[in-house]
């Protein structure tokens, strides 16, 4: 008798009991416990939360405790404390608007750049052979070294941080895209050309669905670095900017102004970094994400 003849017999003897007898009841699995499913509903951001104010909390201790001086390392009150005052003068506001602007123009030409050179790649051999190999040049220069030759160049206004912004972003995403459109399967490729489909409809109806995943990949990379490029060239040369508040904040040994302004570079990229993010869960639907997965686990 089989595994399954076997169950289905035993249930039948356990619902064909006399009366006044306890029908056996069979346990919960160790998947579908009570207390998982009370941590199904706990969203995961929660212990990161509860993690970071532990932390926050510890230091405030440490700093506390052994008297450190606030031109070293500020507490967290006084970092809070500086925040706050530097939104209520506008200082922060202001500044935080430069950058976010420089950083949204140099994402923006790094993404288009970056799939239009993926396209030209991935659709044309000659293409390939000829400006892939001058994009891996570009990029064994050290951006860092090229943004005192874009200051010179473009002057310390914002075009020469948008053009640090956009070559830190660029390269990430268009490797990412052209694998994304060489993932396509080479048997579904010809499939469609036999039915008559143009390079265009492959294009759409398979090559860019299948590159979206990857894309996505690309710009969650890309919108982190778009920060750290912005900080960077107006650490060079700038007269507004996050990067230069926190120059001007170092000069006058005003730590906690320093924090206070990483504090809000954190949180700009954060929120770009869930847009990013919101937006691939909407357009790459099909795809399962890590934390779905993770909850079928």
């Amino acid at each position: 008798m089989s595994t399954n003849t076997k169950r289905h017999a035993a249930g039948r003897e356990a619902l064909a009991v006399p009366d006044g007898e306890t029908v056996p009841v069979e346990t919960p699995t160790g998947s579908d416990t009570p207390a998982r499913r009370r941590r199904r509903r706990v969203p995961e951001i929660t212990y990161s939360v509860l993690v970071f104010i532990g932390l926050l909390v510890v230091w405030q201790v440490v700093v506390e405790m052994f008297d450190v001086s606030n031109i070293l390392v500020p507490a967290p009150t006084a970092v809070a404390v500086s925040l706050i005052d530097g939104f209520r003068d506008g200082s922060l506001m202001t500044h935080s608007i430069v950058t976010m602007k420089e950083i949204l123009i140099g994402f923006g030409i790094a993404v288009g750049s970056a799939l239009v050179s993926a396209v030209l790649i991935t659709q044309f051999r000659t293409v390939e052979r000829v400006l892939f190999p001058l994009l891996i040049l570009t990029q064994t220069i050290p951006k860092v070294a090229m943004a005192p030759l874009l200051i010179v160049w473009f002057g310390i206004g914002i075009s020469s941080k948008v053009l640090t912004v956009a070559l830190i972003a660029f390269f990430p995403l268009l490797i990412n895209a052209v694998l994304g459109f060489r993932s396509a399967a080479h048997e579904q490729v010809e499939m469609l050309r036999s039915f008559g489909a143009s390079r265009m409809q492959v294009m759409r109806h398979l090559q860019i669905p299948s590159a979206l995943p990857h894309i996505f990949a690309g710009l969650e990379v890309a919108v982190i670095l778009s920060v750290t490029g912005a900080v960077v060239a107006e650490f060079v040369g700038s007269s507004e900017g996050l990067g230069y508040l926190i120059q001007a904040s170092n000069f006058t040994l005003d730590v906690a102004r320093t924090f206070a302004v990483i504090v809000v570079l954190s949180a700009v990229g954060i929120a770009l970094h869930a847009v990013v993010v919101q937006l691939g869960k909407w357009l790459v639907f099909w795809t399962a994400t890590p934390t779905n997965a993770a909850s079928e686990v």
